[in-house]
């Protein structure tokens, strides 16, 4: 297993002059940085699993989630340096949750090519998904070589760990959910809290808890990723309504042929006429045609006002985010996590 000792992370701008420069583009920075690091973490002469986890992570999307995680060390005054293998672990966990998703969802595409599942088969993609589960720990270990104390470690595996047991019973609550038929607006909510939001929640709380955050601090961030990971989910939701896959690089029309309930669809239910809910739960039983219940559920949700509504919840959640980190120090870092919330803002106007 590669270890990283390449270019550091953009340092703590101030906000004028060459820091000025590097605060504008250190997110930039920072991607290129994570996708050297994610290249280099399964050696090339690797086979059987070692080649499905390189084809796994080799398509990185945003890595928000790692982003998070370095620039929440940076937030509180920690060095992104010697958290950086901790990053990548994080993403290795989301790619993992991935893989797991397109297996029980049964997607042959994920970020514009095959999903492993359908490149690979089942099997080979399991073993995949747990060998990048037990990669991620190992990589936060890493950061011990980084002088990262051992207590910090320990700390951050705790929450890591938490973070993934909340995701999956989010993953088994929405099973519950979906195969109940249940049109809950708070049941949906716990899910994406469960599901979703907790690795946003244990990124940003890792980075802060090993970057040396106070309690306040770490409390903050965890809040901070929590709202905005529940954004997050509701825009996952509205993508098949307000984009394509050609952009998304995903199926559209996974949700509906796997009955989720998502919140545009709640939404509709809840504000629909009696003949509209009837059209929307004889849609959502249509598994044959799922293209075609997928138009019909596009216009009941756009009729039912329901994709608008679904987006101002995302925005509120994503201003709560952003009031969450006024009481950390003023710095590039915090400032770039405000960048990162706000880009899921501006992705409504």
């Amino acid at each position: 297993m590669a270890r990283h000792s390449g270019p550091r992370p953009p340092a703590v701008g101030a906000g004028a002059g060459e820091d000025g420069a590097v605060e504008r583009e250190g997110l930039a920075a920072l991607r290129l940085l994570l996708r050297e690091a994610l290249a280099d973490r399964w050696d090339t002469q690797q086979k059987s699993v070692g080649a499905v986890c390189r084809y796994a992570l080799a398509s990185s999307g945003k890595l928000l989630r790692p982003l998070l995680l370095l620039e929440a060390a940076q937030a509180v005054g920690g060095d992104p340096h010697s958290v950086l293998p901790a990053a990548v672990g994080t993403e290795c966990g989301h790619v993992a949750s991935l893989i797991h998703d397109d297996i029980i969802d049964g997607d042959a595409m994920r970020r514009g090519r095959p999903s492993v599942p359908h490149r690979f088969g089942a099997g080979e993609a399991l073993l995949a998904g747990d060998c990048l589960i037990f990669d991620a720990f190992a990589a936060l270990a890493e950061c011990r070589h980084r002088g990262v104390p051992h207590d910090r470690i320990v700390m951050a595996l705790e929450v890591v760990a938490g973070a993934g047991r909340d995701l999956c019973r989010g993953q088994s609550l929405e099973a519950e959910l979906t195969a109940a038929s249940c049109f809950d607006i708070g049941a949906y909510l716990e899910v994406a809290r469960l599901k979703t939001a907790a690795f946003f929640r244990g990124a940003g709380e890792s980075g802060a808890v090993l970057g040396g955050g106070t309690t306040a601090q770490v409390g903050a961030i965890r809040d901070f990723g929590r709202h905005l990971g529940i954004a997050f989910q509701i825009h996952d939701d509205l993508l098949p309504y307000i984009s394509t896959s050609a952009v998304t690089g995903k199926p559209d029309t996974s949700d509906v042929r796997n009955r989720r309930l998502t919140l545009p669809l709640l939404l509709a239910h809840e504000a629909a006429s009696g003949p509209q809910r009837e059209a929307l739960r004889r849609a959502l039983r249509d598994t044959h045609d799922a293209e075609h219940a997928l138009r019909t559920l596009a216009r009941l949700t756009a009729a039912t006002g329901a994709v608008a509504a679904a987006a101002a919840q995302a925005e509120n959640h994503v201003r709560t985010a952003l009031q969450a980190l006024q009481t950390l120090p003023t710095t590039a870092g915090r400032a770039r996590l405000g960048r990162l919330a706000q880009a899921l803002l501006i992705s409504y106007r």
